[in-house]
């Protein structure tokens, strides 16, 4: 049974989304259209991600490639940037690239070596691991400038710059401070790699304060998602 979308509600949702990003922008000092708001609808419907268009949202988060794949492909009629923030496997990165206006999880110079043969150029952001726990997706920080310097050799790859999931166990501020800090390093090589992917529903004013360029917002904007069979 296809799931009914509540498009008032989630109207409302968007709507209060979009009010306390602009509100944590203006207690930053920052403009709110410097500011990239991801709706990520990881297990939502196309139908879902339909209704957000019709909203005006045109940057779509994804982190299952399967997924992300199928709802890029129904949808291909609508003006939508795929934004792919989950791990991704080097074996798939070929396809994840035929849809994925920008990677947000480059975290190994294997996986730009996989996307370094295709035929259109992708925004690529350096993930790096905020935590003491190599299990943990994205790369340590003694690694930035390395694997920074092979995305800027890959013509395919555009590099925008950094992105970082805040550690549950550590303030966010804090975390972010440090995230701005190897955002510059970044930089240091390429002076237009401003961006900076961070901040989710929890720590998204958090991260607006040190700098974030692209937010990440699930479930604050989408719902609850469904339950999955």
């Amino acid at each position: 049974m296809e799931q009914q979308i509540d498009t008032v509600a989630l109207a409302e949702r968007l709507s209060r989304v979009q009010s306390d990003v602009a509100s944590a922008c203006s207690a930053a000092g920052r403009a709110a259209d410097d500011v990239t708001l991801i709706v990520v609808t990881k297990f939502h419907p196309a139908a879902l991600v339909s209704a957000l268009a019709d909203l005006g949202v045109r940057d779509v988060g994804e982190n299952r490639h399967q997924e992300a794949r199928e709802k890029a492909a129904e949808l291909a009629d609508l003006d939508l940037n795929w934004h792919f923030i989950g791990q991704l496997q080097t074996k798939k990165a070929r396809q994840a690239a035929q849809y994925a206006t920008a990677i947000h999880s480059i975290d190994s110079e294997r996986l730009v070596d996989a996307l370094a043969p295709i035929e259109r150029t992708i925004d690529a952001f350096v993930q790096i691991n905020l935590t003491d726990d190599p299990g943990r997706g994205g790369i340590e920080p003694g690694a930035i400038e390395s694997l920074a310097e092979r995305i800027l050799e890959t013509p395919s790859l555009h590099l925008r710059g950094v992105m970082a999931v805040a550690p549950l166990e550590e303030e966010p501020a804090r975390a972010f401070e440090r995230l701005a800090g190897y955002s510059e390093r970044v930089r240091s090589l390429d002076s237009s790699a401003t961006a900076i992917s961070a901040g989710m529903t929890h720590d998204f004013a958090e991260a607006i304060a040190a700098g974030a360029t692209h937010l990440r917002i699930g479930s604050a904007i989408t719902g609850n998602r469904p339950p999955q069979r």
